[in-house]
């Protein structure tokens, strides 16, 4: 197996983390009454929301009660592609957005707040990328789905965190050396995992990049029957940590399956809407960001995905501003490698 070192000549951008933002409290009549007007407006305008597991309680809520989705990117993916809905309105970050516009570019897809990027993206530019590609001429190249059009275009293969250690055995079995990107714990965990012979871009999720494995070790001595949930973009000694490793989609299932009252998790806190849903009773407890090296930009909740709010979503149908817009001939590119994961995840459910 190649053990070659990241890259130590690559200087990436500095990615500005945002504060948290802080929407005005609602009362109850107040959260049903926009949630009324947002139906009314979805059914009027031919519209469906999806929203990522990380956006807010109210926001995923809304995405179920309307006919909508609350999924991870995969799924998310899938979901606006196969809906007949003229328009499609993404509660998340961009690239999520702007992955709905490649696959249905006939549709219209709106944001609550197209500025919601990701750090990954932010820190993956395509110029920069595609000059790192081209040092690698004889690697396959993969990117995580955290990315924007522009690096999609330039990739052979898009995955999201729940096939990606299978298309990496796909790949190793079949001779091909990865070049991958952008996240690097993800994808150290993956060539840990399948054996393929990987060279990394050296990104990082501020939200998982936070969790601290010696805290971690503290808080499983506290409670030893927890089970511990950890999300792969999450560095290598709290995965070690791990009685699950998973996508979204993954952690969500294990919280229903295990036998365990207790789990920790090491993911956006976002997630647990929908943990409580699926499974009610069990004690969900966030994995520490706090420690030896700390500095929480996070605190295990992602900024960007807290942009997207019932007030913003509300304006985006009233006004139909913020429509994601992907140039054609860069759309048909990303398509490609997008459809190719695809395709793929449709092979592994059989």
């Amino acid at each position: 197996m190649s053990k070659k070192a990241e890259p130590r000549h690559l200087i990436l951008p500095t990615v500005v983390v945002p504060p948290h933002p802080v929407w005005p409290s609602l009362s109850s009549e107040e959260k049903t009454a926009l949630k009324t007007r947002i139906k009314a407006l979805l059914q009027e305008k031919d519209a469906v929301l999806v929203a990522h597991y990380y956006t807010s309680a109210d926001l995923q809520e809304l995405a179920e009660e309307s006919g909508g989705c609350v999924a991870d990117s995969l799924e998310m993916a899938r979901f606006g592609h196969e809906h007949p809905a003229a328009t499609l309105v993404v509660a998340g970050v961009r690239f999520m957005g702007e992955t709905a516009k490649i696959l249905n570019i006939e549709k219209r897809v709106l944001m609550p707040d197209p500025g919601a990027t990701c750090s990954l993206d932010e820190a993956c530019p395509a110029e920069l990328f595609s000059a790192f590609c081209d040092q690698y001429p004889d690697h396959t190249v993969v990117v995580y789905a955290n990315t924007s059009a522009a690096v999609k275009a330039r990739s052979d293969w898009v995955v999201t965190s729940g096939i990606a250690l299978a298309l990496a055995r796909h790949l190793a079995a079949r001779g091909e050396k990865i070049l991958w990107a952008p996240d690097r714990h993800l994808g150290h965990y993956v060539q840990e995992q399948s054996g393929a012979e990987m060279v990394f871009w050296p990104g990082s999720c501020v939200v998982h990049e936070e969790f601290r494995a010696v805290a971690l070790e503290r808080l499983r001595r506290i409670h030893p029957q927890a089970a511990v949930l950890v999300h792969p973009e999450s560095p290598a000694q709290v995965i070690a940590q791990a009685d699950v490793v998973g996508s979204t989609t993954a952690l969500i299932e294990a919280v229903v399956r295990l036998p365990n009252q207790e789990f920790i998790v090491a993911t956006d806190k976002g997630i647990f809407s929908k943990m409580r849903q699926s499974a009610p009773g069990k004690v969900l407890l966030e994995a520490p960001t706090v420690g030896e090296g700390a500095t929480c930009q996070s605190c295990a909740s992602c900024p960007w995905m807290g942009m997207n709010s019932l007030q913003n979503l509300l304006t985006v149908l009233e006004t139909g501003s913020n429509e994601i817009l992907v140039p054609p001939e860069l759309a048909a590119k990303a398509l490609v490698p997008i459809r190719r994961m695809l395709d793929f995840a449709r092979q592994l459910q059989g």
